[in-house]
């Protein structure tokens, strides 16, 4: 069995520690828990890892966020790996910070990057992991909100958080997305 997972984010330092970026922090941390090595290829930041008899590539997009659809779509075709078997991890302004929820399918909610996956792709099909990040800003401050990081009191939840969504991702890919959703939606 083959997985994709998909981790949204910007490229640079600049961005490390942001709210548009949780979906690379995740696979950031499932990495250095799982002692798995991220390398530079083409479109994205790719790893893969062996785990109970699965095959799991995850990448990181360096197309920046609102193309995010290009290395999705490249990396299903490179690896083979079909649409219910990719998850796409993206931050979620309609969830409080740290609620996680993974569903079989959705809209792209205004969401630029999604909104290029589900252009690429051409359906709402796709399984998404969302990272609660909240929406605590003033109207029309939305992209600043977004590219600022998170806050010192939201830091110091982000490890459990971080560890709960990477466990959603190794359930996703052992006991699919209806054990998931059952086990772990808030």
């Amino acid at each position: 069995m083959k997985y994709l997972i998909a981790g949204l984010g910007n490229i640079g330092p600049e961005y490390a520690f942001t709210r548009h970026n949780a979906g690379f922090m995740v696979l950031d941390r499932l990495a250095a828990q799982h002692d798995f090595k991220f390398s530079f290829e083409k479109l994205a930041f790719v790893a893969e890892w062996k785990y109970k008899g699965r095959h799991i590539y995850f990448i990181k997009p360096t197309t920046y966020m609102n193309l995010s659809g290009k290395s999705i779509r490249y990396y299903m075709d490179q690896y083979k790996v079909t649409t219910e078997n990719t998850l796409t991890i993206v931050d979620e302004l309609q969830l409080p910070f740290g609620t996680l929820r993974i569903k079989p399918k959705g809209s792209h909610g205004g969401h630029n990057g999604l909104k290029n996956i589900e252009e690429l792709l051409g359906t709402t099909e796709y399984p998404k992991l969302r990272f609660g990040i909240g929406n605590n800003f003033p109207r029309g401050r939305q992209v600043d909100y977004v590219l600022k990081p998170f806050s010192k009191e939201e830091m110091a939840e982000l490890p459990i958080i971080l560890d709960k969504a990477g466990d959603m991702v190794t359930s996703f890919c052992t006991l699919g997305i209806q054990s998931t959703m059952n086990n772990y939606n808030q």
